[in-house]
């Protein structure tokens, strides 16, 4: 195959990616390297490689990025406490660049020209692959078949691409005649289109339960309330506690107590099983497209959920108000900046370093109640806890740090552009002497 154009494609074993495979193979006579990562699809990884070497590929990447995802995306990302547009938990976009960038490295051990994805010309991640490739490999092309109109023109629709699939004897799963489209990952599973397209559909109505994967609705949630401690390392989760642990452990697989290593791969799953019983981390919303456009998702988060408000009350004991207040300043930002594709940009790095300092004294205990839906802050404990009790009592200060006639200067202080500006505004006979 020497001298042939060599393309490392995303893919997953659906429709989409798997007609891609075989149409970039026939029309661009390369010869094809696929690349799926692991991070938390779960039984969609079953059969890939034989599915992808049958429909074309020379060779097929199964990698399992999960840990990697967990650490070094999810992880700092709700250090920033980031949510975007105040609802959404990025489960997709920050998924995405750890997809890329494994991706772009085995283009380059393979040599290859160029590398492809399936995303839609629509959509925000043909804009997060390509970012993470511009800013590690801008040497490698990048095709996106649904930005060219020859395929297009092939593909208007999927009655076309599933006739392509069955010519060529690719095998597809019956998920693909699905009434709306679903991407799931270690932090959440989105759902779009088709049915969803409608804003006023109601997505949690009792008819469309089988919809749901990670979590059951609130009103089908246990009637009596859970509780779980999350321990917290600079901001960090480094360990849970919860009567049932190990079996929450045993259930995702772990063999025995030795294999559980403490990390945060499974704390994200423990947190995911635990959040969904109690129909924690449902979102539905109206979101803005960075290519311009409104998109309607319904999101399942129930262990980020669960995470991100934690890390909230650990803060709230621990850090500064000045530096909470700076770094909230930043959280619609970075979201921002993390939704459209830019984690790889110097300014999420700046904004990152910034965090990382923010969270050096975020450490203690936080103990939450689970039910229907709802997370409660049950308690929270820290050696580094700012808040004192002797000086924060309504009670005389035994400490006498506060004494409370010091604020009528403060306040005297703090309203004098108020008073300058009423006399200003006001009529003149009105304005009152400062």
């Amino acid at each position: 195959m020497s001298g042939m154009m060599k393309i490392v494609v995303a893919y997953s074993g659906g429709l989409d990616t798997s007609v891609i495979l075989k149409w970039l193979k026939e029309t661009y006579f390369a010869e094809m390297i696929a690349f799926c990562a692991d991070v938390g699809q779960e039984e969609e990884l079953d059969g890939l490689v034989d599915k992808a070497l049958r429909t074309g590929a020379s060779k097929c990447y199964v990698e399992d990025l999960r840990l990697e995802f967990a650490r070094d995306f999810i992880f700092p990302m709700m250090q920033a406490s980031a949510l975007y547009e105040g609802q959404y938990f990025l489960g997709t976009s920050i998924a995405r660049p750890v997809i890329a960038k494994r991706m772009v490295e085995i283009a380059r051990e393979e040599g290859a020209d160029a590398i492809a994805h399936g995303a839609t010309g629509k959509g925000n991640d043909q804009i997060r692959f390509e970012l993470v490739a511009a800013a590690l490999a801008p040497e490698l092309q990048v095709i996106a078949p649904w930005r060219e109109e020859r395929f297009r023109e092939k593909f208007p629709g999927r009655k076309e691409l599933m006739a392509y699939a069955e010519k060529h004897e690719i095998p597809v799963d019956a998920s693909a005649k699905k009434s709306y489209s679903m991407d799931r990952n270690l932090l959440h599973i989105s759902y779009e289109s088709g049915i969803l397209e409608d804003p006023w559909f109601d997505a949690f109505e009792e008819g469309n339960k089988e919809m749901f994967r990670l979590s059951v609705s609130p009103q089908d949630a246990p009637d009596k309330p859970e509780y779980i401690e999350l321990v917290f390392e600079k901001g960090n989760c480094v360990g849970l506690v919860h009567p049932e642990l190990w079996e929450f452990l045993a259930n995702l697989g772990y063999e025995s107590k030795s294999d559980a290593i403490l990390n945060p791969l499974w704390i994200m799953r423990v947190l995911n099983k635990l959040g969904g019983k109690h129909g924690i981390g449902r979102v539905d919303m109206v979101e803005n497209r960075f290519v311009g456009m409104k998109s309607r998702g319904v999101y399942e988060t129930p262990g980020g959920a669960i995470l991100h408000f934690a890390h909230r009350q650990m803060e709230s004991l621990t850090m500064d108000r000045e530096v909470m207040h700076l770094r909230d300043s930043l959280i619609s930002r970075y979201s921002t900046l993390v939704y459209n594709g830019f984690w790889f940009a110097p300014e999420r790095e700046v904004i990152q370093a910034l965090v990382t300092e923010s969270q050096k004294y975020i450490s203690g205990t936080v103990r939450l109640k689970l039910y229907k839906g709802n997370i409660i802050a049950a308690g929270r404990k820290s050696t580094m806890s700012l808040y004192n009790p002797h000086i924060a009592t309504m009670e005389a200060d035994p400490t006498n740090s506060y004494n409370q006639s010091d604020a009528t200067g403060f306040i005297r202080l703090n309203a004098l552009r108020l008073r300058v500006a009423s006399a200003v505004h006001q009529a003149p006979q009105q304005r009152p002497k400062l």
